[in-house]
């Protein structure tokens, strides 16, 4: 099959460039709150890591709780109309911040942070299940890695911004840029066209599915195709294994940068944290555009599934080896190189996964996988919190790169002998799988 590049996509399909246009909009504006968020948490609590951790759980959780009830939402109804919507809701949320002032006012901050994580699952789940749609199959492997390229290029640009804009002129202006973003995000969504964002027939499938079947009875449905799958259940168990140790990143660059490097090396807080999450940020969008001609060599040599193991394992080694640096600019070293890996490796496994989803199921397997994989990286965020009365964030660096390790070796076990190949139109089909009918 051919692959389209990059620039062919962008150029020649208006639907996805404005998709991706609306998502690199509000990205920037996610960020913004993020930092400024933050921030915003470690001033009015005077430092206090639980606070830190109740906002990254906050940041996490919901998402994971609503996500079964969102995928088979965007499943059964339309994904443009939920894309619209989400935003809308996020604009007058995301404003809520402004009225946080002093610790009293901590909980307005968690309640408006887990709302828009709330109407964000909705929000990814409608814009990932459409994504193939919009990209046809010649374009899934440049989209999937644009969508998120953007994403991360998002982290590093919109982290290093917002931590320049909090301490320059504080963090209100940083929670208006990012309720405005949600409403031009809303705006670009508005002018993709209904049919677009689903495939032909599907339509009818859907009027006969709300005949049919009740929503719970959908909402099993994809848990159990995401059980039974070999592939999917391979996925699901890695992306959860990586999140036990991948959870630990929110704190730890929280308190290298805002606590450890602040006062070993007289760093401002806020633009030291911004530094690792933008560092961050620009080794994933690295990876992420690498991905297509990586692809592309490890379709020639059938080495997809050889290079996803191995890549998984070393991001985590070089993260570990991060926990000894002395400086903050020799710890951003390793991150940078450690999130490039993980970059690269993450296009290619997530383009095979949507390659093996049928449409029908897509909305409801992709939330379920992303669900369980933020609750598990939430809890980790809130246990990381708590041991830093016990252990030093540098110590739980070393932990979080063994343990997102690990996540290799289950790959390895479950898949090392198997053919991938990103051109064969369909992961499960290349592993010997079935994907089953709707019945």
């Amino acid at each position: 099959m051919v692959s389209l590049t990059y620039g062919q996509l962008i150029r020649g399909n208006r639907n996805f460039r404005n998709l991706l246009t609306g998502q690199f909009i509000s990205e920037l504006g996610n960020w913004f709150n993020f930092i400024a968020g933050l921030g915003l948490v470690r001033v009015v609590s005077d430092a206090s890591p639980i606070a830190a951790g109740i906002f990254f759980v906050c940041r996490l959780l919901p998402f994971a709780f609503a996500s079964p009830i969102a995928g088979t939402f965007v499943d059964r109804f339309s994904r443009r109309q939920v894309m619209i919507w989400t935003d809308i809701a996020r604009f007058f949320i995301a404003l809520a911040f402004l009225l946080v002032t002093a610790a009293d006012d901590l909980w307005i901050a968690y309640l408006a942070t887990a709302l828009l994580s709330n109407f964000g699952a909705f929000f990814d789940g409608a814009k990932n299940a459409a994504t193939p749609n919009l990209t046809k199959a010649e374009g899934l492997l440049a989209g999937t890695a644009l969508m998120f390229s953007t994403r991360f290029l998002l982290m590093a640009i919109g982290s290093a911004l917002g931590g320049w804009a909090a301490s320059v002129f504080g963090y209100e202006v940083a929670f208006v840029i990012n309720a405005v973003s949600f409403l031009v995000s809303a705006y670009l969504v508005w002018l993709i066209p209904e049919e677009a964002t689903r495939d032909a027939g599907t339509g009818e499938r859907m009027a006969a599915t709300e005949k049919r079947a009740s929503f719970t009875r959908d909402m099993r449905e994809g848990i159990n195709y995401a059980f039974t799958s070999h592939f999917a259940l391979t996925i699901l168990l890695i992306n959860i294994i990586w999140a036990i140790g991948g959870g630990a990143v929110n704190v730890i660059f929280e308190r290298v940068g805002g606590i450890h490097f602040a006062e070993l090396e007289g760093w401002n807080p806020d633009r030291a944290v911004a530094i690792l999450w933008t560092a961050s940020g620009f080794g994933l969008t690295l990876g992420m555009l690498i991905a297509h001609r990586t692809s592309l060599m490890l379709e020639i040599r059938n080495r997809h599934s050889t290079f996803i193991w191995t890549t998984l394992i070393i991001h985590g080694i070089l993260f570990s080896i991060a926990g000894f640096m002395p400086t903050l600019w020799l710890f951003v070293v390793f991150v940078f190189i450690s999130r490039a890996l993980i970059g690269v490796e993450y296009a290619i496994q997530e383009t095979l996964f949507q390659r093996s989803l049928p449409d029908y199921i897509r909305g409801r397997i992709s939330t379920i996988d992303r669900g369980a994989e933020l609750m598990v990286f939430g809890l980790s965020s809130y246990v990381s919190a708590a041991l830093m009365f016990y252990i030093t964030p540098m110590t739980l660096t070393i932990a979080s790169g063994v343990l997102s390790a690990s996540a290799g070796l289950v790959w390895y076990f479950r898949h090392r002998d198997d053919d991938f190949r990103s051109g064969a139109g369909n992961a499960a089909v290349a592993s010997g799988e079935d994907a089953p009918e709707p019945a």
